[in-house]
């Protein structure tokens, strides 16, 4: 039986991707994923493994960017303004093709905002965020071993598409202390014929992200743009509960979709026909599959930690005929059950 021990989501985000096989973590601390970086300052030595605290977040991509470029697994993690420092380094190495794994467990903003949870980053992980043409694979856990199994699904989905992948996690999930079973450690790794890793008996392997010539470039924009075609029809994820009778669906991710999942209970237990969609990757968003509960559900409700930035994207799947409605927190307060069954209660009574 696999071991389960008691971890904090930060930590359990940094045992996962010491259990993927990260070679090198680069990282500087900011509020609240200190956690991550304090951790790995101790298991990454232990483990043989390159650990270095930088002098700033855009010091600690560029890092991730020339260890990722030599074949290592390679990653950073910060938070919200931490990440926008970060933009320019991860729109390099999406055009250079370099597989990594960014975490940004968000927290309440805009600018330095504070050290609550939030989602105000959404639009920014899932819509490029740096300049140019370009996509990140986006994953969003609920629970503590979703911070764990997702870090290591993040770095296979890096190496297997050579993209970076963000991990988006909020503060609350963070710091929340649960149950997780330890999962067993990858040993098999894939080949990176592509690395800088010395010329010699081969011919040399060149990575940049930059032409002179439009004309020249133009073909690089196009492969990325299959690339992201391909993500999209082959790497959706999501999660749905109580969906056949549904008559509201509500669409939450992260800690909000925690207190979904209670509000959708508590509204079952008063005989309301409610059901839970969740989007497991933000990028690709599961566009077709919400889009397809339409036909039996005429009602949705997004809950989210931020002014609305989910619900752009429930709306754009959905079409002018849903009905969408948005219950909401921000700037780093939670959002609790009984806001989102008043609600789905106040919806619901509007239906009737």
């Amino acid at each position: 039986m696999s071991e389960k021990i008691l971890l904090a989501g930060n930590i359990a985000i940094a045992e996962g991707a010491i259990l993927a096989g990260c070679q090198a973590y680069f990282g500087y601390p900011i509020t609240p994923q200190s956690e991550i970086l304090e951790h790995m300052s101790k298991r990454m030595p232990e483990e043989g493994r390159v650990f270095v605290q930088t002098e700033s977040e855009i010091s600690a991509i560029n890092m991730v960017y020339g260890a990722a470029a030599s074949g290592c697994r390679a990653m950073t993690s910060t938070s919200s303004p931490g990440f926008s420092l970060q933009q320019e380094g991860i729109s390099y190495m999406a055009g250079a093709e370099i597989p990594a794994v960014v975490v940004n467990v968000m927290r309440g903003g805009p600018g330095l905002g504070d050290i609550g949870g939030a989602q105000g980053d959404y639009f920014q992980a899932t819509k490029g965020g740096g300049h140019g043409d370009y996509h990140l694979i986006t994953l969003a856990p609920a629970s503590v071993q979703e911070m764990m199994d997702f870090t290591m699904l993040a770095f296979e989905l890096a190496d297997k598409y050579r993209t970076p992948v963000a991990l988006l996690p909020d503060g609350f999930l963070g710091q929340a202390i649960e149950p997780v079973i330890m999962r067993p450690p990858v040993t098999k790794f894939p080949p990176k014929p592509w690395a800088i890793t010395g010329a010699v008996g081969r011919p040399k392997n060149i990575i940049n992200s930059f032409a002179m010539d439009p004309i020249d470039y133009r073909p690089r924009v196009e492969l990325l743009r299959q690339k992201f075609e391909k993500i999209r029809q082959a790497e959706v994820r999501y999660e749905g509960i109580n969906l056949d009778d549904a008559a509201l669906v509500i669409v939450a991710y992260g800690s909000a979709f925690r207190s979904a999942m209670t509000a959708m209970k508590m509204a079952r237990e008063e005989e309301l026909k409610v059901g839970i969609f969740r989007p497991i990757t933000l990028f690709p968003f599961p566009s077709i599959p919400l889009f397809q509960l339409s036909k039996k559900a005429k009602r949705f409700l997004v809950a989210e930690l931020s002014l609305g930035q989910l619900i752009e994207d429930v709306r754009l799947a959905l079409g002018r005929e849903t009905r969408v409605e948005l219950v909401n927190q921000f700037a780093g307060v939670p959002i609790s059950a009984d806001e989102i069954l008043e609600a789905i209660v106040k919806i619901m009574k509007q239906a009737v």
